[in-house]
């Protein structure tokens, strides 16, 4: 059986520190929520190291991903999140962009795959699969 899942931002990073890709699920996506995340890093790296390496970042992900997009479904599961967490006293401004992403791995029944699993654990009805982030 094939799995999928959508990326976060977390682990497209991590894959270019040394993340073991047979950690990941066999069709992986990315959001264009995160290709945005990762468009600012060249421009606001300090060195231009700094910059080199965050843009093959970006460069590589656009190569290896496709990137699916925030659409009208996921608007409508953005509205569903962002109610939610307002009911339950949270704000989704703290973490708008992981927000996004929910709704985009909701809007195509998609986990989410993240080193970063507390982001998103109050997030309702998305499935979310932690992913050790390497040292």
């Amino acid at each position: 059986m094939t799995t999928a899942g959508l990326l976060d931002t977390s682990v497209v990073i991590a894959l270019a520190r040394g993340l073991d890709p047979a950690l990941l699920p066999d069709e992986s996506f990315i959001s264009t929520v995160t290709l945005a995340e990762l468009s600012v890093g060249p421009l606001v790296a300090n060195t231009l190291e700094g910059r080199m390496a965050r843009q093959i970042v970006l460069q590589q992900a656009e190569a290896d991903f496709t990137a699916l997009p925030f659409n009208a479904e996921a608007a409508r599961r953005y509205g569903q999140i962002a109610a939610a967490l307002r009911v339950s006293g949270r704000t989704t401004r703290a973490r708008a962009f992981d927000t996004l992403i929910a709704a985009i791995a909701t809007a195509h029944d998609l986990p989410v795959y993240t080193a970063n699993a507390t982001d998103f654990d109050v997030i309702p009805d998305l499935v979310v699969t932690a992913v050790p982030s390497p040292t």
